[in-house]
């Protein structure tokens, strides 16, 4: 994929969700997977046209993992002149050597997000960013319809109001072979996972599903994201679609 579509997509995902106001601070969370670096790609290449000015960061949260070398993270960050920092934690001891977790995620999760979310505010960010893709969004509403009984996936844009603090998601309508196709072709500096159950969750069940069932009914991916972004599920913002000439009824639409 190249850089012009990347742009295109995130703008879109970015105007339709109203996921950037002027003068926001935006921390990019860096994995050091392919997802979150070509966010920060997407994001840096965005502030070059974007009408709305806005700042950003980068931040990784070392979860404790041996050999966890994040020198190409920084170096990219140096390259885009974008601020990067690291926050060491203690989370991979406690987790697998302290409590000995046999389903570690949720915990994982909680306490990544917990270490993340405190070191932004720190850093005076506004909002954070999340390098979810189009798959990660259809993957979660499979998650939630099997293992929750009910239709949900998470937001676009979503306020925290106790951090008071915006998550957005601006790769949601990038595909995640279109990600893999850009690390590929622009050759992302991505840390491999050290996470020893890092292929082996409910989540890598879901992606296999997913991939079945489009294998066995072709277009069915593309469906299932439909639905999702006209499911009216709770806690979504309003998406607003710029056309040319509004139809008279839809979703909230304004004229270009």
């Amino acid at each position: 994929m190249q850089l012009q579509r990347l742009l295109s997509y995130t703008r879109k995902a970015v105007d339709e969700y109203e996921m950037i106001q002027e003068g926001d601070h935006i921390a990019v969370g860096i994995s050091g997977g392919k997802d979150s670096l070509t966010l920060l790609y997407a994001l840096h290449g965005l502030r070059r046209f974007y009408p709305k000015h806005f700042e950003l960061s980068a931040i990784t949260v070392d979860l404790g993992f041996e050999d966890f070398d994040l020198t190409g993270i920084r170096e990219l960050c140096r390259e885009l002149d974008v601020p990067y920092k690291i926050v060491k934690s203690d989370i991979y001891d406690i987790l697998f050597n302290i409590r000995k977790e046999s389903n570690p995620c949720s915990l994982c999760a909680k306490m990544r997000k917990g270490a993340l979310n405190q070191a932004i505010k720190e850093m005076g960010c506004n909002k954070v960013a999340y390098a979810h893709h189009k798959d990660d969004i259809i993957e979660t509403m499979l998650l939630s319809l099997i293992f929750e009984g009910r239709f949900h996936s998470f937001s676009p844009r979503t306020y925290l109001d106790r951090m008071d603090l915006t998550v957005i998601r601006p790769l949601m309508y990038v595909d995640e072979m279109d990600v893999i196709g850009f690390k590929n072709k622009y050759d992302l500096p991505v840390v491999k996972s050290k996470c020893p159950v890092d292929g082996y969750t409910k989540r890598q069940y879901a992606k296999e599903l997913l991939r079945q069932i489009n294998l066995e009914h072709p277009g069915a991916r593309e469906r299932m994201f439909h639905a999702i972004l006209n499911g009216n599920i709770s806690g979504w913002p309003d998406r607003i679609i710029r056309v040319p000439n509004p139809p008279r009824k839809g979703k909230k639409i304004l004229p270009e």
